[in-house]
Parts: C-alpha cells; sequence; structure tokens
C-alpha cells in the first residue's frame, strides 16, 4: 500500500475513488514540481478539520524551499487561510505575503483539485489541494525556457483544479524511461505547431536527423517525415505528435530512439493545445535489447544443459538394467535420479525469463522421481504435500530439489520397501526461514539413528554446507522417520538482516 493511501485512509474521509485519483496524479508530482520551479505538496483535509501532506517533490536542478520530507506533517497555521479558501472557493489562492519555512522565504499558491470521469462529465470536487512553493529569487531574471515551464505548469495547475489531468489513461507507477521536463519539452498550438522547444529537445531530433528550426512548425509533419519509410510505428503517433491524446510512444529513425510523452492541454472545456515531453532513450532501447539477448541466451544454456543431464540419465538407467548385480542397479539408480533432479531445475529454468524458479512445480516432478523408485521395490506409496514452496533463486532450488530428492526416495527406497505406506511434506513458509518436514510411516530408524551412507552425506553437505541450514532426523509417531528442515530464507534470497519489517 502506498504511503498516500495508508495516510488517505487512515486519516480521512476521502472515497476510494477520491484516493485512487489523487494516487495517479502523485505519478506526475516531479513532473508538476519541475515545470514549477517550486516543491509542490499535496493536502488532505482530515477527518477532524486539519490537513495533511500525503505527497511531495522538489524541482530538479533548483532550490528547494525545503529541506526535510514533509509527508505526514499537517497543515501550518499561517498557510491554513489560503488553502482553505482555494477548496472552499474552488479557485486559485496566492498568499498575500512572503511566507517562511525553516528560514528560507517563498510565495505560496494554492489550487484545488478536483476530479473528472473519463466520459468529461462534470468535475467532482474539490477534494484536496496543492500548495506551489516558490523561492522568492525565481523569476526576476527568467529565462524563455524558465517562462515556458511556468506556462506548461500554469496549463496543467488549471487542468487538476477542472478534473482535466492526470489524463484518461495514465497509469500507476513510473514507466521506465519516462521522460521528465529537463529532458526535452515542446509546447504546441491546438494545431500542432511547436510555440517553445527546449535545447535538449532540438539536440534529440538532431539525432533523428532533424536539424532545422522545430519553433514554428508543425510536429505532427517533422515526425512524419523523419518516420517515413518506417512500417512499425504506432498508428496513433500522429495524434501524439500533435498533442492531441494523452499516451507516450517512441520515435526510431537513423538507429536512434526518443521517446515522446504527450498532455493535451484543455481549458474552459476545450483543448487549446498540448505539451509535449521527449528523452533520448537510445542508449535505455540498447540495454534492453542486450537484456533480451541475454535471457534468451541464459534459457538456451538452461536448456542444452537440461538435455544433456536427461541424456546422462538415461544412459544411467541403461546401465542399471544391464547391470548383474543388485549393488551395482541400486548405485546407478541412486546416481540416475540425482542426475535426473537436477535436470528437472534447469528445465524449470529453461522457461523462465529470470532465474527464479517455481520450486512447487519443481518439487512435483521430484516426486514422480520418488514413484519410480516405489514402482521398482513392489511399494505402494501415497505422496502427500501440505503448504507450499513459493520461488527461489536458481542457485538454491538445485541442491534443494537435490537434497530433497535423496530424502523422499530414502523414505521410499528403506523405509517402506515391499509395504504399503505413505509420505508427508509439509512445507512452512516464513519472512525469515522455511520450514521443511518430510515424514513416513515405514519401519523407522536403525538403531535410532540416520545412516552413514552417501545419501545422508549429501543431504547433510547440501542442507548445511550449501544452505546454510539444520537437518534432524527422528522417529515418527506412531512408526517411520521425521526429517526436519530449516532453511534460513535471507541468507538464501540475499536479503539484509534488517529487512525483518512486513
Amino acid at each position: 500500500m502506498s504511503t498516500l493511501r495508508r495516510i488517505a485512509t487512515k486519516y480521512t474521509e476521502l472515497t476510494a475513488a477520491e484516493i485512487d485519483w489523487l494516487e495517479l496524479l502523485a505519478t506526475d508530482w516531479s513532473l508538476i514540481a519541475d515545470l514549477a520551479l517550486s516543491d509542490a505538496v499535496l493536502w488532505v483535509p482530515t477527518s477532524d478539520g486539519e490537513f495533511l501532506a500525503v505527497a511531495h517533490s522538489r524541482p530538479t536542478g533548483q532550490l528547494t524551499t525545503f529541506h526535510r520530507d514533509i509527508i505526514g506533517d499537517f497543515l501550518r497555521d499561517d498557510w491554513r487561510a489560503t488553502v482553505q479558501t482555494a477548496m472552499v472557493e474552488n479557485r486559485s489562492v496566492k498568499a498575500s505575503s512572503i511566507t517562511w519555512y525553516e528560514e528560507a522565504p517563498m510565495q505560496m499558491q494554492a489550487w484545488p483539485v478536483s476530479m473528472r470521469a473519463a466520459d468529461k462529465g462534470q468535475p467532482h470536487g474539490p477534494f484536496a489541494v496543492v500548495t506551489l512553493h516558490t523561492p522568492t529569487t525565481a523569476g526576476k531574471s527568467e529565462s524563455r525556457m524558465g517562462a515556458a515551464y511556468r506556462a506548461c505548469a500554469l496549463d496543467i495547475m488549471r487542468m487538476i483544479k477542472t478534473g482535466y489531468f492526470p489524463p484518461a489513461g495514465t497509469q500507476r507507477g513510473r514507466q521506465r524511461g519516462a521522460p521528465r521536463a529537463g529532458d526535452g519539452l515542446m509546447r504546441l498550438d491546438i494545431d500542432g505547431t511547436v510555440s517553445f522547444a527546449s535545447p535538449n529537445t532540438l539536440t534529440s531530433f538532431a539525432r533523428l536527423g532533424y536539424r532545422d528550426e522545430i519553433e514554428d512548425e508543425k510536429l505532427p509533419e517533422i515526425v512524419a517525415a523523419l518516420t517515413a519509410g518506417v512500417y512499425d510505428t504506432n498508428e496513433s503517433l500522429p495524434l501524439i505528435a500533435g498533442g492531441k491524446i494523452a499516451a507516450r510512444t517512441d520515435i526510431e529513425a537513423k538507429g536512434f530512439t526518443i521517446t515522446a510523452r504527450s498532455i493535451p492541454v484543455y481549458r474552459d472545456g476545450e483543448r487549446v493545445g498540448g505539451i509535449v515531453l521527449t528523452r533520448d532513450i537510445t542508449d535505455i532501447k540498447q540495454q534492453a535489447q542486450e537484456l533480451i539477448t541475454k535471457n534468451a541466451t541464459i534459457r538456451e544454456i538452461h536448456h542444452r544443459v537440461k538435455n544433456n543431464l536427461q541424456t546422462v540419465a538415461s544412459l544411467l538407467r541403461v546401465q542399471a538394467r544391464r547391470a548383474e548385480s543388485d549393488e551395482a542397479k541400486q548405485v546407478l539408480g541412486q546416481a540416475m535420479r540425482r542426475v535426473a533432479s537436477i535436470a528437472v531445475v534447469h528445465d524449470a529454468l529453461a522457461t523462465g525469463v529470470d532465474q527464479i524458479v517455481k520450486f512447487d512445480e519443481v518439487f512435483d516432478r521430484v516426486l514422480g522421481l520418488a514413484a519410480e523408485v516405489a514402482s521398482t521395490n513392489n511399494t505402494v506409496v501415497s505422496m502427500r504435500k501440505i503448504g507450499a514452496f513459493g520461488q527461489l533463486p536458481s542457485e538454491f532450488a538445485t541442491p534443494l530439489a537435490l537434497a530433497l530428492t535423496e530424502i523422499v526416495t530414502n523414505a521410499v527406497e528403506h523405509g517402506l520397501a515391499d509395504r504399503e505406506g505413505q509420505v508427508t511434506i509439509a512445507v512452512e513458509r516464513t519472512e525469515s526461514d522455511m520450514l521443511i518436514t518430510v515424514s513416513d510411516d515405514g519401519v523407522g530408524l536403525v538403531a535410532g539413528q540416520p545412516g552413514g551412507g552417501l545419501g545422508t552425506q549429501i543431504i547433510r553437505t547440501l542442507i548445511e554446507g550449501e544452505l546454510g541450514g539444520t537437518i534432524k532426523w527422528s522417529a515418527n509417531e506412531p512408526c517411520g522417520v521425521r526429517v526436519d528442515l530449516a532453511i534460513p530464507l535471507r541468507w538464501i534470497l540475499g536479503l539484509e538482516e534488517e529487512a525483518d519489517t512486513p
């Protein structure tokens, strides 16, 4: 649950729809602060008549008026009149005098927040307030770009007041590579003509091959010329370039890629222009492609390793069938199962994108190996699994699969040989540990102690050595063997010890 939602749910009477809207608005909080060249704070009214800060963003590359985060703070008394007036009268209100925060003088302006349904019906609100806190030194010698930024901020604040921002289709969470104001910005007229283009935008379009002036030209025509002959472009690209719809797309040309995000500007219910943010993401696209290639290569490696291991297991199975002594057959059969259990993990890795294994699927196949052992020992065994293993990283899934293969097959091969019985595997996973119990109702331990054979040594090496866990053999009640494993998950997943909070 986000901090905004947690605070709003606990201290306010806002509806679920209003909180959803504020969360969408907060995804663009850094954009608002950057364009306004001011600290931006979102205030919500509490149940007892106070106002509580639920979002705060500082402008990138500008002096901040807040040197500490104020999320969770209540509204100061000297700001109350400005904020209350904005909300009650549903209008923008500028503080009549300079306000101070920790010896930092600032101008404060408050804007009400309303929401509007997707069908552009009547706005609902106001139900929250945005305050912009601008250093008193700002604007005295403002550049043309600074003036353009503030004009865009004014457009957005007006739309926040009337419920047109955030635009329809906004998604929660920041998309990787999304442009910020400083990456590149264009301001468009209603017909898509560029009235302002920042230097970073000019540089980005120059890399695409457009070196002429952008201002006073129609952006859709520029983009169409750059993408001519490219058949896999976004069909909505002309609308995005014209600032007519709220969307994001990539523009590719000459081996370079820029991402463009458009924000239509509405005033009095009519679209009057647009804001287009741009960013050169060529390096990001290349890195993404390299990751795709890397992941495909890793999956192919796991697939080939799995095939090779299955071939080895098949050879061991054939050799075991041809062995003359029972001891040789048993040894070769055990080796075959160990190799097959490792192959199961690599098979699971070959189908995934990352190196995380859904271990329950792996373990179900491990139980199939145990069933094969039962069939060769005249044993009728029912397998029962309680709980779930969840996901595990590959470097620990392999030793755990091999260890459980040994434990379960030992229970079938030795505890339940030539008889009918049940093997129960119970799993309990917490944030810090995984507790696994394997129990059977077989003949039990000889002399109350586990054997000292190769299987027992393998289990101890894997559980205690590779997984850093503990293992305990004991008698099961009323009969059989019980094996308890405790494996620390923080150590397995590489988490720090401080990550104990839920």
